[in-house]
């Protein structure tokens, strides 16, 4: 069984599943998202975000690949480029992070430490651009699939919880450990992310 993780582009978004491929619940706000959804046209809205954030940020996005079937993937970006984020209860996002939006494992691949692997390729994409943390809006009553991630599944990869809420925590990842392991920054996400294999938690109920 081969795996890899590659970059999201343009050329591989339609790998996405496709409820994701059409959802613009991160990308735009509440206001925008109704009107992409009434206008019956949200793919276009997913390429155009997908583009600018490419062409102003850089990668904000990762496919995992089994056997080259899409099994997975995440996304992410700096909060600014997310519009959604400001209207969680526990925003916003720290100034020196960046915004996990959001991750999901096909049910058939669940298991096999791609939810784990998927946060190790964001971490050490953003190590090497010098970023200091990530975090993230955990569901603390994640029942199935949905655009916000089970709270359990980010705790199990090693992020701490840096506000509280009854419902959308935001938690936090620091990179900063792994930057002073540059040299093998391989060796230090697997410290840094523990061994704990979280995609139970991605998996519907």
């Amino acid at each position: 069984m081969s795996r890899r993780l590659v970059n999201i582009t343009l050329d591989n978004l339609d790998d996405l599943p496709r409820r994701c491929r059409t959802c613009v619940f991160w990308e735009l706000d509440p206001m925008s998202g109704e009107r992409a959804l009434d206008s019956g046209d949200p793919r276009l809205e997913k390429e155009a975000w997908i583009s600018g954030t490419l062409l102003e940020w850089g990668s904000c996005g990762k496919i995992a690949y089994v056997d080259g079937v899409p099994a997975g993937f995440v996304l992410y970006s700096p909060p600014l480029y997310s519009p959604r984020s400001v209207a969680f209860p526990t925003s916003p996002v720290s100034a020196d992070a960046v915004l996990l939006m959001t991750a999901h494992i096909i049910p058939e691949f669940s298991g096999g430490g791609l939810g784990r692997m998927l946060i190790q390729g964001v971490a050490k994409d953003l190590t090497r651009r010098g970023v200091k943390a990530i975090e993230a809006f955990g569901d603390l009553k994640w029942e199935e699939p949905s655009c916000v991630v089970p709270a359990e599944y980010l705790l199990s990869v090693g992020f701490k919880t840096v506000r509280p809420h009854l419902r959308f925590p935001r938690l936090r990842l620091e990179l900063k450990s792994a930057v002073s392991w540059r040299e093998d920054v391989e060796v230090a996400l697997e410290r840094l992310l523990g061994s704990m294999s979280p995609e139970r938690a991605l998996r519907p109920v």
